[in-house]
């Protein structure tokens, strides 16, 4: 396996130039490592991760800053040492190396000038360091990877990855009447607006200076009644957000309106109860280092299911 082939997701742990070779631990001045902030994330005990509405996934893996001069010699030395990977492999990794095609001495006359790059793999979406089988390359501080290179990290790959660290709130939507309702009685449903507002989650490689914070705005609630004897308000069961909210709160003087969003169902739930599942479409954007104006990523989902308990009216006739 070449040089770093087995980093983990987003370089915050694993084998890269913060872990521990022959016993001693490796500056991680050099890393590439991907730093996520997540303060601004969804919290509370049901949040979860969006799920892409296409087929869409984050990089399977990434080239970026890894090793100092002096680092990539404490990492391959040993291995030619012991041997294992083969005479042929070890003579030619020192000659790119050491003995100057194209580098001479692991390059200790740019000390402080660069990185040797090496690949990074995400190991959410394996298989993936196969997918990043470049050697250890170097570049000049503030230089660009050379344009041959594919997958070398760039401010929109880090919003791509930093979309699978989105985290948004549970999807219970508030009906009204609560837990039981009436056959042929409209139920109305609404989300809580303080839960339901733009999320982000930032992504940065220190060592190169470039970023991107990916959002995710909710902009739809689709609700799904759990039985096909159910009437949905609207009739596609889509409800779209007005200003802050999805959906209206059910007030007072409004039980014979029919709501904006919510179900009405036409058989009764028998001693059981139909699911009711509510999922939220978000909204993903990203803007970055260079990238001022959001640029679409695919929309997302997240829902849930809850039981409604629905009861036949009983009317007295005289």
């Amino acid at each position: 396996m070449p040089p770093g082939g087995d980093d983990s997701f987003g370089g915050d742990s694993g084998n890269g130039p913060s872990g521990d070779v022959n016993g001693d631990t490796i500056s991680s001045v050099a890393s590439g490592k991907i730093v996520y902030d997540r303060s601004k994330n969804g919290s509370g005990s049901s949040v979860g991760a969006v799920r892409p509405t296409t087929n869409w996934t984050p990089p399977a893996c990434w080239y970026a800053p890894k090793y100092t001069p002096e680092q990539l010699e404490k990492y391959l030395t040993p291995i030619w040492e012991a041997g294992s990977t083969g005479y042929e492999w070890d003579a030619t990794q020192r000659e790119r190396y050491v003995d100057g095609a194209p580098y001479k001495d692991f390059n200790k006359d740019k000390t402080g000038k660069g990185y040797f790059w090496d690949s990074y793999v995400n190991d959410s979406f394996p298989p993936g360091w196969d997918k990043c089988t470049e050697q250890p390359f170097w570049v000049d501080t503030g230089d660009a990877p050379p344009p041959e290179i594919e997958n070398a990290i760039t401010p929109e790959m880090l919003a791509q990855l930093a979309y699978a660290e989105i985290r948004v709130p549970g999807t219970e939507v508030t009906l009204a009447p609560e837990g039981t309702t009436k056959v042929n009685l409209p139920t109305w449903a609404w989300l809580d607006a303080a839960d339901f507002k733009p999320v982000s989650v930032t992504a940065s490689v220190p060592a190169i200076g470039i970023q991107a914070t990916t959002t995710a705005e909710p902009i739809s609630l689709k609700i799904e009644p759990g039985t096909a004897d159910a009437t949905t308000y609207p009739a596609s069961g889509v409800c779209e957000l007005n200003g802050k909210q999805i959906g209206e709160a059910y007030a007072k003087g409004k039980s014979d309106q029919t709501p904006p969003c919510g179900v009405k169902y036409l058989r009764s739930s028998g001693d059981g109860s139909y699911q009711l599942q509510a999922t939220v479409t978000w909204k993903i954007s990203w803007t970055g280092t260079g990238v001022n104006q959001p640029q679409d990523l695919p929309p997302g989902e997240f829902g849930a299911d809850q039981d409604v308990i629905v009861e036949e009216i009983q009317s007295v006739n005289r």
